[in-house]
């Protein structure tokens, strides 16, 4: 059983950079399909683009799932449900907190506090288990928080905590809740499928308020989706950016430690900054939008470095632990 833990474990960090990846996409398709939008109905407001985006997204994933799930979901269990709903309102508290302070601050400084829950989980697992987090833990948090602050290019004499700032800094807080709630031991043996369709649609539900709260017409829903390349940005969010990569994460999460999966999604920025120096000129064409890509700097270098060191730290850590447990049971075997 020792022999096979460390491999899973691996398997599961590759799974969950998988899952970061594709976050990490979702923010220039995110970005091309509220331009395209803005183009379709330059009279919406940026509140209607963004949050008719988000509940049409998960929408749309809960349906997909609830069909995956068609066979199974009468056998659905109340800790399944318990547990996706858990999950659906902290993710969607999360991004509307995030949504709203994002109007109130700079996008870098935005970029920079929601990254800091890389930092709030380490706490609330300490307070939690009664115990100091490591060191090498509390090096990996500060490496990680200086790698995003570098590539959000954060200008620490503007910082400050205003409407925007707190807003940002509780979506930190729960989506640093989302990844402890995920982790919980009442949860093992819940099927996936199940709770994620149950998580699906309770994001969908909590964001829909904002959505139709900030429609002028019922029309304007149609008319934002009017177009092939509106419809293939938002298939692209579902499929790889919502779909795959929240099933992965919780399906995969669990065999890591909340506080190493909350360095893993550290890399998320980095990410996003390797595919903007690309994908927009793709995305452009595919859009027909004016939508640049961005340039390679020594922020990306810098502070995606400091990112990757810090996950690389930990996951050697885990390597060594892996290799002398496998020695210790060859040794009993002996």
């Amino acid at each position: 059983m020792l022999i096979d833990k460390y491999p899973r474990r691996l398997k599961a960090t590759q799974m969950l950079v998988v899952a970061t990846l594709f976050w990490g996409l979702s923010f220039p398709v995110m970005k091309a399909l509220g331009m395209s939008q803005q183009q379709l109905l330059p009279q919406a407001s940026s509140w209607f683009i963004s949050s008719s985006a988000i509940t049409m997204r998960f929408t749309l994933a809960a349906l997909i799932m609830l069909v995956w799930c068609r066979r199974s979901l009468r056998q659905i269990t109340h800790m399944e449900i318990w547990q996706g709903v858990g999950l659906g309102i902290l993710n969607g508290a999360g991004i509307l907190m995030q949504m709203d302070g994002l109007a109130y601050t700079s996008a870098s400084t935005s970029a920079f506090l929601t990254q800091c829950s890389c930092l709030f989980i380490p706490v609330f697992v300490a307070f939690r288990d009664r115990q100091w987090p490591s060191m090498l833990i509390v090096v990996c948090c500060f490496l990680v928080v200086m790698g995003v602050a570098i590539l959000a290019n954060l200008d620490w004499q503007t910082v400050r905590l205003g409407r925007g700032e707190v807003e940002t800094l509780i979506g930190a807080v729960l989506f640093a809740g989302q990844i402890l709630w995920l982790e919980r031991p009442l949860f093992r043996g819940n099927r996936v499928d199940h709770f994620s369709l149950v998580m699906f649609a309770v994001i969908a539900l909590v964001c829909l308020p904002v959505s139709l709260l900030t429609t002028n017409r019922v029309a304007d829903w149609a008319v934002v989706y009017s177009s092939p390349a509106a419809l293939a940005l938002t298939a692209l969010l579902v499929l790889f950016c919502t779909m795959i990569a929240y099933v992965l994460m919780n399906y995969w999460q669990p065999h890591v430690s909340a506080s190493e999966a909350g360095l893993i999604y550290g890399t998320e920025p980095v990410f996003a900054s390797l595919f903007a120096l690309f994908l927009p000129a793709w995305l452009s064409a595919l859009a027909e939008l004016n939508y640049p890509n961005e340039q390679l700097t020594w922020n990306l270098v810098v502070g995606g470095g400091l990112i990757t060191l810090a996950n690389l730290l930990i996951q050697s850590k885990a390597a060594l632990a892996g290799k002398s447990n496998s020695a210790s049971v060859g040794l009993a075997l002996e």
